[in-house]
């Protein structure tokens, strides 16, 4: 795919999301780029946000509809060990969650700053978590993380001084149906944000996971032989933040396939209680290994377990070999380290997962670019009715 042309792939419906996922390793730098450029308005931001809390802990929300929500899953856990926990604390809600049941999400007298992701910045959820928040949040900041400088919540944060904005690289507003681009570098940019390590260290890993992502574009043949076998369902499975991943990972082959193929993310610990029913002899599962020698130790042990089973057509490990490594197949990196953080590796791990669901969509016969044959599923969702939450004392 990567290497056919223009003409090529816009006769197979494929010629937008393919360059979208080529071009994602660029995103990344120059996304670590614009990080660098503004980290004198992001600290200053984020004291800002630390005086107005007066020494309580200020929680941090990490909202999206979607693939915007999953990126919160993927980084709040590693924020969660990695982040300044003496001045916040991390979660993930989506705003589909926030808006249908405000009161059991948004804390009226606790300190808060609400980071929305959004591709477009026009999605009604994001814009009502909002407008709620605003409304029973009484020491609310707000960082707005989009890649439409036109969108709705990027034109409401220029105006707001309590609200900064982090515009994502103009490429990564993705006009494919799925977030690819968009995804990663919004990723990315909350991990830079918030990640305590030092720049020098963010610097040498965005260089590594550069590095790895072009190295799974110019594997394509490894991942088109997965494709090709004969499967009808697919599982994702991961620990921690590369367990948050699973949920987009599974998303894309959902999205790009029509729901072709039945899908399922779990964690590798939760796997086995219950959902593992899911597997059968068509059955493609893969599980992101982590880097820590500690968690890595049960990703290993389901792929195993499952291996000796015999119950699925592929059991396939992907990630960054280590002194530990599944006995079965695997796409490791060659170009990964070891030492490079969870949360950090679930980006070239994603483009593993892009490729799969892009080819899988091929396959079928389907159109990447517009893979919704009865136009019900859209790029930005419609049809949303959004209700007056009753104004409070």
């Amino acid at each position: 795919m990567f290497e056919l042309t223009t003409e090529a792939l816009t006769k197979l419906g494929a010629q937008i999301t393919t360059a979208e996922i080529k071009q994602e390793p660029e995103l990344w730098q120059e996304a670590f780029t614009n990080y660098e450029r503004e980290q004198q308005a992001i600290t200053a931001f984020l004291k800002q946000v630390e005086a107005a809390a007066a020494g309580q802990v200020v929680r941090v929300i990490f909202a999206g509809a979607g693939s915007s929500q999953y990126v919160g899953d993927t980084a709040a856990p590693y924020l969660q060990a990695h982040g300044d926990r003496t001045k916040f604390s991390f979660e993930s809600i989506g705003t589909t969650d926030i808006v249908s049941a405000p009161t059991d999400f948004l804390k009226a007298d606790t300190p808060t700053l609400l980071v929305s992701f959004a591709r477009s910045g026009n999605s009604p959820e994001s814009l009502k978590t909002v407008e709620l928040a605003e409304q029973l949040v009484s020491n609310l900041h707000q960082l707005s993380i989009t890649c439409a400088p036109d969108g709705r919540l990027a034109e409401k944060a220029k105006t707001e001084p309590q609200t900064l904005l982090l515009m994502q690289p103009a490429r990564s507003n993705d006009k494919g149906f799925a977030m690819t681009g968009s995804f990663s570098c919004m990723l990315l940019s909350a991990l830079l944000v918030f990640d305590t390590a030092s720049l020098e260290a963010k610097r040498q890993w965005v260089q590594t996971i550069a590095a790895m992502g072009h190295e799974a574009l110019a594997r394509e043949e490894a991942v088109q032989a997965v494709v090709d076998q004969d499967f009808e369902r697919i599982v994702y499975l991961g620990s921690g933040s590369l367990g948050g991943l699973t949920r987009e990972a599974q998303l894309k082959v959902l999205e790009l396939t029509a729901g072709r193929f039945a899908t399922m993310f779990d964690t590798s610990m939760g796997f086995r209680h219950g959902p593992k029913s899911f597997v059968n002899g068509k059955t493609l599962l893969f599980d992101f290994l982590s880097n820590d020698a500690y968690t890595r130790q049960y990703d290993l042990d389901v792929l195993e377990e499952i291996k000796g089973d015999g119950i699925a057509e592929t059991v396939l490990a992907i990630g960054t070999r280590q002194a530990e490594n599944f006995s079965g197949t695997a796409f490791s990196f060659d170009h990964g380290d070891p030492a490079l953080p969870d949360a950090y590796q679930a980006l070239p791990d994603l483009i593993f997962a892009q490729m799969l669901a892009l080819l899988a969509s091929v396959k079928i016969g389907n159109l990447p670019d517009t893979p919704s044959p009865t136009g019900t599923v859209n790029r930005v969702v419609k049809g949303v009715i959004l209700h007056d939450f009753p104004a409070t004392n």
